[in-house]
């Protein structure tokens, strides 16, 4: 068996065809290595499936690319559900989207639980305390590192400034803003469309590393060729993968119970991730925290630095919440909160990861005919802008809430505003990893009510 974690040349004959199950422990590995957000993911692929193993060519993997930068969902997860597929039909997909995501689902569940049961310890709370300062810092930085590659022209920077109006001073739910962007950018991607041409996020040219496994000329395989039947069974079984579970909780549970509330819920933000976790994280709060109550806004700050240091996509935020809610409302009883708090973090995941998975086995096939396409691409030029302005209202919501803990009539944090002070020089000046911030920074945390506590 070739192994799969070795360093691979450069001949010009293409690697030999790789099997299921050496690919299994390749995207296993991957998914407890995925740290970094959606650019550092993408890089390991590339650096990993391109370069070293030549499973894929460059423009391939551009291709699939191009296609999960259009849908919602993490663009990552649905670039390995894809290359997956389409190397070992639907069971490679299934397993390379699935392995990306389990190993946080199993971290957070664990840190989750550790959280909720024993923040109240001194060190827990101290680091707790000084992450959510970096938290802020964070979140600013990815509207800076956003609107740096969206906002190239003057209808862009409107658009975002329109978005933030939108969500700050006039509280529209975040789906209006979405649909509303991508109304704007479908009509000014046929008036305007020099302005509305999505712009590389990637700045990668089309390389050569050696003949791939799946190179430019590789023939389509026969299963990701189009079908009206494939595509119908594929719909089918997605909607029976959605419907059945939520027709059994229901049944179990009522249909008004928290469970129900958080199959609708995640089904719904499922859809509403364009422009990465960053951009659904306002609709998730307004949700979570004001309309249903399962967490506070404090314990939301919490759940993101968290979801900051595991590996995975951003979005695995949610198991946080679903787990805090499970735990909290104990939904199966006062004795089984852990277990309440689990099931809810696999069931949130389960409704939120669904829809990446039928986008990619029903669409996989347009990949070719959607490359490129500005009818396609316009929408999501003018959405991913529109999502500068909601992550800006983000990151002063977040900053409100931790520089002025009880309102601005309560006293100003001054500790807290030091440590997002060095958290942001850090992430901006130093440019250093989102972990080593975040562990620095909840290190300071622990520093400070020591001293505070003596």
């Amino acid at each position: 068996m070739q192994q799969l974690f070795s360093d691979a040349g450069s001949d010009a004959a293409p690697p030999p065809p790789i099997g299921v199950a050496p690919a299994f422990w390749f995207w296993l590995k991957l998914g407890f290595i995925s740290f970094g957000g959606p650019a550092g993911q993408i890089a390991i692929m590339h650096e990993e499936l391109v370069v070293r193993r030549r499973w894929i060519s460059e423009k391939r993997f551009l291709h699939a690319l191009n296609y999960c930068m259009v849908l919602p969902g993490p663009e990552a997860q649905q670039l390995a559900t894809y290359i997956g597929w389409l190397m070992h039909k639907t069971p490679g997909g299934v397993i390379a989207g699935a392995l990306f995501v389990l190993p946080s689902l199993f971290i957070l569940i664990a840190l989750s639980y550790i959280y909720n049961a024993f923040g109240a310890v001194p060190a827990v709370a101290g680091f707790f305390y000084g992450i959510k300062p970096a938290v802020t810092a964070i979140v600013l930085q990815a509207s800076h590192r956003i609107g740096s590659r969206a906002l190239k022209n003057h209808a862009m920077w409107a658009i975002a400034a329109a978005s933030f109006v939108g969500i700050f001073a006039l509280r529209l739910p975040f789906p209006i803003i979405v649909v509303g962007a991508a109304v704007i950018g479908s009509f000014g991607g046929r008036m305007a469309p020099n302005l509305f041409k999505i712009p590389d996020a990637h700045g990668r040219g089309e390389k050569s590393y050696g003949a791939a496994i799946i190179d430019d000329h590789t023939p389509t395989p026969e299963h990701a060729l189009f079908t009206w039947h494939r595509l119908f069974r594929v719909v089918l079984v997605g909607a029976l993968l959605w419907l059945v579970p939520i027709v059994l909780l229901g049944l179990n549970f009522g249909w008004d119970h928290t469970v129900l509330q958080m199959s609708w819920f995640f089904t719904k933000a499922a859809w509403l991730t364009f422009g990465g976790a960053y951009a659904v994280l306002p609709y998730i709060y307004q949700g979570a925290v004001g309309q249903y109550g399962w967490l506070t806004p404090t314990q939301m700050i919490d759940g993101l630095a968290l979801g900051e240091t595991t590996p995975g996509p951003l979005i695995m935020v949610v198991a946080f919440v679903g787990f805090t809610g499970g735990y909290l409302k104990e939904i199966l009883g006062p004795h089984s909160q852990f277990l309440g708090g689990a099931f809810a973090a696999s069931l949130v995941t389960w409704f939120t990861f669904l829809p990446s998975f039928l986008f990619i086995l029903a669409g996989g096939p347009f990949v070719e005919s959607t490359h490129n396409d500005l009818k396609f691409t316009a929408p999501l030029s003018a959405i991913t802008a529109a999502v500068v302005g909601v992550i800006l209202n983000l990151a002063m919501f977040f900053g409100y809430h931790v520089l002025w803990p009880q309102g601005f009539t309560g006293g100003f944090d001054m500790p807290s505003a030091l440590i997002a002070l060095a958290a942001a020089v850090i992430v901006f000046k130093y440019k250093r990893s989102v972990i080593q911030v975040v562990v620095l920074s909840g290190l300071a945390g622990v520093i400070i009510k020591l001293i505070l506590a003596h």
